[in-house]
């Protein structure tokens, strides 16, 4: 169920100028980018994008940087390095990595790890209670019993449910944030960073590249659910237009956003799934019930950094509409586009309900035209 395959450190997976209109087309997942074709003077050929990609952390991940950034090509090694730099921190599929050792050991001892899985750990934690549980790190023993780490895909008897929720849960982990270490109190606790690790190192390398090369236009993404917008592509001045497919009919779109220094994190279980007897289960689990969530179609997330908007896509996506606003109407700098399941009796090629929260107008168009009214 999962694709383990890794380019070599030294290598691109892809590199290139694109147009804008080939650049749009090369993105995939749950998310598109979306630039305008900047007309150029007549004795001009058309502007293009750069774009370069390499794989970490099971999928790929692209930066696209506009043709006045200088040195592109090393300005996208050192992002793509600390992103690479961060597998080897948060990765749950190699056993050299600092999670699988902690993992490993921190039930019979706490144990001291990298300030900056410690400071992702240390978010992780605060998300958990912002979300009432709702997005919970802790639950890796529920994924791997599910089989949605390393397979075959199962379900688990009520039993066995029982038997891992009570390991799960961050308040059975302990912080020192004085030694920067981690204990479990429970054995078979499992810290699994798949639902936040790829926004965490979109982070990671936004800030290397600001702090390094000033860089101030730039889009950064991770698999296709994670974006990081920076400044404007040429011929925007309010950010980066950004699709939501419409997680039923993937070739279609649901809605287009605008990102602007600011990330965008979408969850939706129609893309991952196990099959079992028959029977399809989404792997965005419930880490209070331990059984699928399934009320909703997909969830896209506005936040400042790309961690919090892939963790929050989650945790939204696991509490259901209603709970979701909630959430939204009490912390109004997070804005959110949900995608409900059709409609008894909608007809093929019909747009799914929409629901938005916190998403100015001139942020957002519902459906699949090219671009915003406001653009």
């Amino acid at each position: 169920m999962v694709n383990r395959e890794r380019e070599q450190s030294s290598g691109w997976s892809r590199r290139g100028l694109f147009s804008a209109r080939g650049l749009g087309s090369s993105t995939g997942g749950l998310l598109e980018l979306l630039i305008p074709d900047v007309k150029p003077a007549a004795d001009e050929q058309r502007i293009g994008y750069w774009c370069f990609s390499r794989r970490a952390m099971a999928c790929p991940f692209n930066i696209y940087l506009p043709p006045f950034v200088l040195n592109p090509m090393l300005v996208a090694e050192i992002a793509l390095n600390e992103i690479e730099d961060m597998e080897t921190l948060l990765s749950a599929f190699r056993a050299d990595s600092a999670l699988s050792y902690m993992n490993a050991h921190a039930a019979s001892q706490p144990v001291r790890v990298d300030g900056r899985l410690y400071r992702l750990i240390r978010r992780a934690s605060e998300l958990f209670v912002l979300t009432d549980g709702a997005f919970d790190v802790s639950s890796g023993a529920l994924v791997r019993m599910w089989g949605f780490l390393h397979g075959p895909p199962r379900v688990p008897s009520e039993t066995e449910q029982a038997y891992f929720l009570a390991r799960c849960g961050m308040g059975n982990v302990q912080l020192d944030d004085i030694h920067q270490t981690v204990y479990y109190r429970n054995r078979g606790l499992e810290i699994n960073l798949g639902s936040i690790g790829k926004g965490y190192a979109i982070d990671r390398a936004v800030l290397r590249i600001r702090e390094q090369f000033g860089v101030s236009c730039a889009l950064l993404q991770g698999g296709g659910s994670s974006v990081y917008g920076m400044g404007c592509p040429l011929g925007r001045d309010r950010g980066w237009l950004v699709g939501v497919r419409d997680p039923y009919e993937p070739d279609k779109r649901a809605a287009t956003l605008r990102v602007w220094n600011r990330a965008l994190g979408t969850s939706a279980a129609t893309y991952r799934y196990g099959e079992y007897e028959g029977q399809r289960y989404g792997h965005i689990l419930d880490p209070r019930t331990g059984l699928p969530a399934d009320e909703l179609g997909s969830v896209s997330v506005l936040a400042d950094d790309a961690a919090t908007a892939d963790a929050l896509a989650t945790g939204l996506f696991v509490m259901g509409l209603d709970k979701a606003a909630d959430f939204c109407h009490n912390h109004p700098e997070i804005a959110a586009l949900l995608v409900l399941k059709p409609k008894p009796g909608n007809s093929k090629g019909q747009l799914p309900p929409v629901v938005t929260f916190n998403l100015p107008r001139t942020d957002i168009m519902i459906g699949r035209g090219r671009s915003l009214s406001a653009a």
